[in-house]
């Protein structure tokens, strides 16, 4: 039987356009009203060396990449054992691979079922005929699999098209006619494949968009008109992004030499009263962490975006991980007090961009947005109807603050907050530096004046914790299993969370976005309605677990799956936390007995 849910892996080196097809087939399915996910992995070569790309294919709402790839595409079998253990190949799976790699079928260690299907396939010698070069064996794989698999046809020969129009016409036409080749070759195996073919009815077009263009986007929509960073894996296309945009919107955007400067650069542009932000990975934040202070202790509104990466040291550059937590809470020296927020899919990286800068510039301190990698870099389908979020701008101080002899940029308020100014501000001029200091500004080493100070800028995250203490909630109001997660764990969870209520057990998940000022009565309300406790995270430390622990009286029996980053979770690792705890507390409701 067909099917309307597909997941399709190609694996090559470096210029075999794995990735290029991934991108294809995501556009003409998000063109076609379907959702898609695309998630890309490479090798930690600076240039070259192996990549894949897994593609999800839906006509049903989906939160995860999938957990068993159904289609698989091997150009070079060397290539794809980098990746072996990252995935999952389902048992009855269509493996299509380059009919000249002479590497034995058993030392390649997929152990697949007797209804797997093995396909030699001439790629390169069906490129090399049509289209005149091997180059072009990734659009003839790309006319196979809409021949074969029912990814959109024609309008993967749009994108085709499209990318090739502005090259030579000799170019185009050479890989139509691979792409035709493709096409061909692809029926001959499609009565054999038939199971995997998909089905659905063609809807409204879909926007398609990455995590980093996502936060970029919102950086743009918040009024940031200035960003300075060095590119880092996984961040850079927010760089890469906000290089082409920032100029036609007004704003200006600086490469800097490194991180360190980058933060310097960006306080200099707050101060001067213009919204800016800079993005980076883990080893970059640990180089921003003196800054985090100064934008601290001068109650300067940044943004920081932290796309997180395996680690510590330079550790897995293009692989996901949620080890960065601790060090965006409290990485810097002193009391310095920060927001922390985490987006959990592509459409929250702009709203959670948005938020950020609306919280830093009522609340004039530092906001880090800790996304990662599976996030950032992917791709995944959303209206763009949901590309809306209200704006904040900064205020500017009163007539009467702003009297001559009046203003004290640091006056001590109820909220913690004190009127803000930027240069050219007529009697707005004020004192400032990384020293503790008095209310206008003045430095100073008394205790009482250092004592009220660190009162008045810990206040502010009073009033943050009041207006912005966004979570969300899946399941059943009352559950036997309650997951606590955060960011990219979300969509697997979900996911878990749904098959399992479809099973009819009441399980039930809680996913914060504010992880710091902590949402602790959202937190109490959440556990009291659940009667076993499951965190889950990407983390070896279980990083997640023990900062709950901090604020929360944890169930002494709540039970941690946690584990490091590099591969990214999936919902069978959740379903079977699941299914684990309910047995055990049935076996404890029978003792109790």
């Amino acid at each position: 039987m067909p099917t309307g849910d597909l997941v399709l892996a190609m694996f090559g080196s470096g210029g075999d356009g794995v990735v290029t097809m991934g991108e294809m087939m995501a556009q003409a399915g998000a063109k076609d009203g379907l959702d898609v996910m695309r998630v890309e992995a490479y090798g930690p070569q600076i240039r070259g060396g192996e990549s894949s790309c897994t593609v999800r294919l839906s006509s049903q709402p989906i939160y995860t990449q999938g957990d068993q790839v159904e289609v698989v595409v091997v150009f070079n079998w060397q290539d794809f054992l980098r990746f072996k253990g990252e995935l999952v190949v389902a048992q009855d799976a269509v493996v299509l691979y380059e009919e000249s790699d002479t590497t034995p079928l058993e030392d390649v260690g997929l152990s697949l079922g007797e209804d797997a299907r093995w396909i030699p396939v001439p790629f390169i010698a069906l490129a090399k005929e049509a289209a005149g070069t091997t180059l072009a064996k990734n659009i003839v794989t790309l006319g196979i699999l809409s021949e074969a698999f029912g990814v959109p046809q024609a309008l993967i020969e749009k994108a085709i098209t499209h990318k090739f129009s502005k090259k030579k016409a000799a170019v185009l036409e050479a890989n139509l006619k691979g792409y035709k080749a493709g096409i061909e070759w692809g029926v001959g195996i499609k009565d054999r494949v038939a199971d995997y073919y998909l089905e659905y009815e063609p809807g409204e077009p879909r926007l398609l968009m990455s995590g980093n263009e996502a936060s970029a986007v919102g950086a743009l929509h918040a009024g940031c008109r200035f960003f300075a960073g060095y590119p880092i894996t996984p961040s850079s296309e927010v760089l890469h992004f906000l290089s082409e945009w920032m100029p036609k919107v007004g704003g200006s955007i600086i490469q800097t030499e490194d991180e360190l400067a980058a933060m310097g650069a960006i306080i200099g542009g707050s101060f001067a009263g213009v919204k800016s932000m800079t993005a980076t990975s883990g080893p970059g934040l640990a180089l921003m962490t003196e800054m985090l202070g100064l934008a601290s202790m001068a109650e300067i509104p940044v943004v920081i975006i932290d796309v997180q990466r395996g680690g510590p040291s330079t550790g897995l550059p293009t692989k996901s991980e949620q080890s960065d937590l601790w060090q965006a809470l409290w990485g810097s020296h002193g009391d310095a007090p920060r927001v922390v927020l985490a987006p959990a899919d592509v459409e929250d990286c702009f709203h959670a961009t948005v938020a950020a800068f609306n919280i830093a510039e009522e609340s004039q301190m530092p906001v880090i947005v800790l996304s990662d990698q599976f996030i950032a870099q992917r791709r995944e389908t959303m209206s763009p109807l949901t590309l809306r979020h209200k704006v904040v701008d900064r205020v500017r101080p009163t007539d009467e603050e702003l009297a001559e002899g009046n203003y004290q940029r640091y006056a001590y308020t109820e909220s913690g907050i004190s009127p803000m100014t930027w240069p050219g501000i007529k009697n707005g001029q004020y004192q400032t530096n990384g020293l503790e200091h008095t209310e206008d500004g003045r430095p100073t080493s008394m205790h009482l004046v250092h004592e009220k100070m660190n009162q008045k800028r810990y206040e502010k995250l009073r009033d943050v914790r009041s207006r912005y203490s966004y979570v969300r909630k899946y399941g059943a109001e009352k559950a036997d299993v309650g997951i606590l997660c955060w960011g990219s764990c979300k969509g697997p969870v979900k996911e878990a969370v749904l098959r399992a209520e479809a099973k009819g057990h009441k399980v039930s998940a809680f996913v914060p976005q504010v992880l710091y000022p902590f949402p602790q009565a959202e937190f109490e309300e959440y556990l009291k309605t659940v009667k076993n406790v499951v965190v889950v995270e990407i983390s070896y430390s279980a990083q997640f677990y023990k900062y709950l622990k901090t604020f929360l009286d944890m169930p002494k029996d709540t039970f941690v799956f946690k584990r490091s980053g590099g591969k990214n979770l999936t919902v069978s690792e959740v379903e079977e936390k699941i299914e684990r705890v309910l047995e055990l507390s049935a076996v404890r409701k029978e003792v109790l007995v």
